[in-house]
């Protein structure tokens, strides 16, 4: 790369940097705008809508007039769904950009390149990526500052009760080192008493789902109250035990007796790839080995979280790398046609199975099946229905967050000074 390309890289870098820090989120599409100038480039920038079946522009110089485009229909969806550029050769060479923070999805770049330059060339793929990554960092970023970027994402009112339960949500995907985290919810904008959380600290994934008694905005405080608990003695290093019995006695008192929630609790040793687990009265979670589902995990039984229980035992699974785990709320397998065929286990595990064979990252898994859900029981769930799948070790995690260039696997994680392993803290 010789100084005028290291120049204009620099240039796009820092007005980025730069022009973000007094900007409203609705700004960002001319943010982009003018980064992509510094080498030349036109840029245009799409965010996914919460359904994930729309790519919605975001406004920008130009920009009021370009349509929506389908996630499944469109070179730019290809660029979402595989997480991969999607190159456009012609008189106007363009690559389409996904655009990630971390692992999760959020748009893509509609990026023309400048005169003479080819989507295949290595120095162009390198931009392409730093413009893409800078791009999801600044959404993520300016989002919690206003409602600009909600409302192009937001097709259609969203309940109080979702609005709610969105809010304790962390990202729908997450990846380190050995580890993907993905989960989805439906219908998105009348989910209410279904609930997910993950963390990673030294080197243990803990993993929870939840679903409270419910449809309404009673089952979201509920939900609420029961994800508090478990944060709250998560972070103050207790175990599964600890927390349970924390979620028991608030669920109890907050659900009066008669409004109780089931769920699963989890540990998983990303060294090791052992899995333990408590199931307050929630269905068994799946294991996938080799693209296929070959057990439930129904070990750890207990009562359901506002029913105290001194005597349950912790199960334990020793997982094989490559191992997939997924759990699921019983809106997604008790979803019904009119004339009342459930979407049942056996339709699950064929979508599950057969995503695996297609080798498809685990969001685009959960968004085709969630989408199939939906579309089993005509577009209106009457529960809520909710993914969640961890993936130890399958390497899944270099492909979510790379979008091209020549980067190592080894250049995607902290180093130590004398090059060393840095643990997952």
């Amino acid at each position: 790369m010789g100084s005028s390309d290291d120049t204009r890289t620099l240039a796009m870098v820092r007005t980025f940097l730069d022009r973000v820090h007094f900007a409203t989120p609705g700004q960002l599409g001319e943010v982009v705008q003018e980064a992509a100038r510094q080498v030349g480039w036109s840029a245009r920038l799409y965010l996914v809508d919460h359904e994930q079946e729309l790519l919605v522009p975001v406004p920008g110089a130009g920009a009021a007039t370009l349509p929506t485009l389908g996630v499944d229909t469109t070179l730019a969806g290809r660029a979402f769904r595989t997480v991969e550029p999607v190159a456009s050769h012609g008189d106007e060479p363009k690559v389409w950009l996904p655009v990630v923070d971390g692992a999760e999805r959020l748009g893509v770049l509609d990026v023309t390149l400048a005169a003479g330059e080819s989507p295949d060339h290595e120095l162009v793929l390198d931009r392409c990526r730093l413009f893409g990554h800078l791009s999801g960092h600044l959404v993520v970023a300016k989002q919690p500052y206003g409602d600009a970027l909600e409302h192009l994402r937001r097709q259609r009112p969203r309940t109080v009760a979702s609005e709610l339960l969105h809010q304790l949500l962390p990202p729908l995907t997450f990846a380190c080192e050995g580890l993907v985290i993905s989960g989805l919810l439906q219908p998105y904008y009348d989910v209410a008493a279904d609930a997910f959380d993950y963390s990673v600290v030294d080197d243990v994934a803990h993993i929870a789902i939840l679903d409270a008694t419910g449809h309404d905005l009673d089952g979201t405080v509920l939900a609420a109250v029961a994800l508090s608990a478990y944060r709250n003695s998560r972070r103050q290093r207790h175990g599964m035990f600890t927390s349970a019995t924390a979620m028991d006695a608030l669920v109890a008192e907050h659900g009066r007796g008669w409004r109780l929630a089931t769920g699963v609790l989890g540990e998983l040793d990303l060294v090791s790839g052992r899995f333990r687990y408590l199931n307050a009265g929630h269905i068994a979670p799946l294991l996938m080995r080799h693209g296929k589902v070959v057990k439930e995990l129904e070990g750890g039984r207990r009562p359901l979280f506002g029913i105290e229980e001194s005597e349950a035992s912790i199960a334990e699974e020793w997982l094989e790398p490559g191992d997939r785990i997924v759990f699921y709320t019983d809106g997604i397998t008790e979803a019904r046609t009119p004339d009342g065929t459930f979407f049942g286990l056996r339709r699950l595990v064929d979508h599950l199975e057969r995503a695996a064979t297609a080798e498809l990252p685990a969001p685009e898994m959960l968004r085709r099946i969630s989408h199939d859900v939906l579309a089993h029981q005509g577009g209106v769930l009457r529960d809520d229905a909710t993914l969640l799948i961890a993936e130890w070790a399958t390497a899944r995690e270099y492909h979510l967050a790379s979008v091209g260039g020549d980067v190592e696997p080894d250049d995607m994680t902290p180093s130590a000074p004398d090059g060393g392993t840095v643990p997952r803290r």
